[in-house]
């Protein structure tokens, strides 16, 4: 791989160095282990200072892409769906962002009465059933979380929707809904027998929780969606920012 950044570019010469890191990761040498060249000889290759360098590096470590160990080397992190609190997307759109690939291991349609939290945020009837839809998903091979959604009762879904597609994408298709706000909890617990054996782990292990209340960009509730991830495949990230 050609390792050069363009000096004329209006793209920040830190940018530049940030992506080429990008394209460096996904090479099968690095995400097997192999270290990524130390800071000299990379900035010395690149032509620019290592306080730019280590700007970009930064940046993926923060993400959660790059692991750097004092003394040892940075390598690439063990491939986890990473999702940041700042801006929040889809599960879908969390794994494209990251260049892997949705399976649904298991997908059911139902109705059911909701949990009363699910049943409070989305204004539904006391002893309303509600669509319910609960998949397992994750990479090839690799369940990593199960998910089970309520919707508000007043949208006209039938359960006969093209599932294959997006859920916001189809809400957005088929009934004009574009969701804009969630509101999130993310909390740990172990696993019960059902889960483990969904999630290819031994009953007891740790699981993240996952809470979403979607609203829409009316601030209408749209979702409650609550999600159990294996601890090893999701890390949350989380941004904050002074003043």
């Amino acid at each position: 791989m050609k390792l050069q950044l363009d000096p004329n570019s209006s793209k920040p010469l830190h940018q530049q160095a940030e992506d080429l890191l990008r394209q460096m990761i996904q090479q099968e040498e690095y995400r097997k282990g192999k270290l990524l060249p130390n800071e000299v000889e990379l900035s010395k290759e690149l032509n620019i200072s290592r306080n730019t360098l280590r700007q970009a590096i930064n940046r993926l470590v923060f993400e959660g892409l790059l692991i750097r160990k004092k003394g040892y080397g940075t390598t690439v992190a063990p491939q986890n769906v990473m999702s940041n609190a700042r801006n929040w997307m889809s599960f879908s759109q969390e794994m494209h962002a990251q260049g892997m690939v949705v399976q649904n291991f298991e997908l059911h349609i139902s109705r059911k009465t909701p949990p009363a939290e699910a049943s409070e945020f989305l204004n539904a009837p006391e002893g309303a059933r509600l669509l319910c839809l609960e998949r397992l998903r994750g990479r090839p091979n690799l369940p990593f979380v199960y998910f089970i959604s309520y919707f508000n009762p007043a949208i006209p879904m039938t359960g006969e929707e093209d599932m294959a597609l997006p859920l916001y994408e189809n809400l957005r298709k088929n009934y004009g809904i574009v969701v804009k706000t969630s509101r999130e909890m993310v909390y740990a617990r172990s696993a019960n027998a059902e889960l483990a054996e969904k999630l290819d782990i031994n009953e007891g292990e740790p699981i993240l929780v996952r809470k979403r209340f979607v609203l829409d960009v009316n601030d209408t509730p749209v979702e409650y969606n609550i999600g159990y991830y294996r601890a090893d495949s999701f890390t949350y990230s989380i941004e904050f920012i002074n003043g």
